[in-house]
């Protein structure tokens, strides 16, 4: 029987605010055993966690993050939005998925080179669509990635041979047990987002997936243990 990762999506955001570190510290302390963050890029090309191009739905601030440095980030959030370090170093030994929204190949290897340098490279991967995974496996040939994919119809081989990912990365909704034994028959492993209800979260489990994106840790962590997962 195959052993559930469960992941918290940006963290723990039901209770502490998406992509801040006191969102990861949640997470991880409710079962999590990776938590899912998002990372972007500011004027001057430091990776830091926010899943949208502007400030506004979380900060207040009607401004793109690409158009600010670090430093004026800070004084906009009050030191809200953390550096990738900075969550590389809260995570401690956790493992952290790094969902890289609309990365160009710059922002990529800047992003690469951060884990790189913060020794975090075992306890890190990837995920987001094929052009941003394509650069991922050009940044670092030995990077562990999850290939997020939006379709029923299987990736083509020439770009499985590409990316190498470990993962599929699939919505939730369309995870079935057919899909989950093809993957597996590839050598591939399944991962599924954003699952929320406990309904969803046993659907998934019994169909044989390997990895469970959610909002709700604690829930996925009581369904898993109700499984023996």
């Amino acid at each position: 029987m195959r052993t559930l990762t469960a992941v918290g999506h940006r963290g723990d955001p039901y209770r502490v605010r998406e992509n801040t570190l006191g969102s990861i510290r949640s997470a991880f302390a409710r079962g999590a055993d990776a938590v899912e963050i998002d990372v972007r890029l500011t004027r001057d090309g430091t990776p830091v966690l926010l899943h949208d191009e502007t400030l506004r739905r979380l900060w207040g601030h009607d401004v793109r993050l690409d158009a600010v440095t670090a430093a004026q980030l800070r004084e906009l959030t009050q030191g809200g939005v953390p550096a990738l370090r900075e969550a590389l170093a809260v995570a401690g030994s956790g493992r952290l998925m790094l969902d890289l929204p609309g990365a160009t190949p710059e922002a990529v290897r800047a992003v690469v080179d951060e884990v790189r340098a913060s020794g975090a490279r075992e306890r890190t991967y990837y995920c987001a669509g094929p052009n941003s995974m394509l650069a991922v496996r050009a940044a670092d040939p030995d990077a562990e990635i999850a290939l997020t994919w939006t379709t029923l119809s299987p990736p083509r081989r020439v770009l499985i041979d590409a990316v190498r990912p470990a993962w599929l990365n699939y919505r939730f909704g369309l995870v079935s047990r057919e899909l989950t034994d093809a993957v597996h028959r590839d050598g591939l492993r399944v991962s599924a987002w954003t699952a929320d209800t406990k309904r969803t979260m046993r659907a998934l489990l019994l169909a044989g997936v390997d990895s469970v994106t959610t909002n709700r840790v604690d829930a996925l962590a009581a369904v898993r243990a109700e499984l023996g997962r």
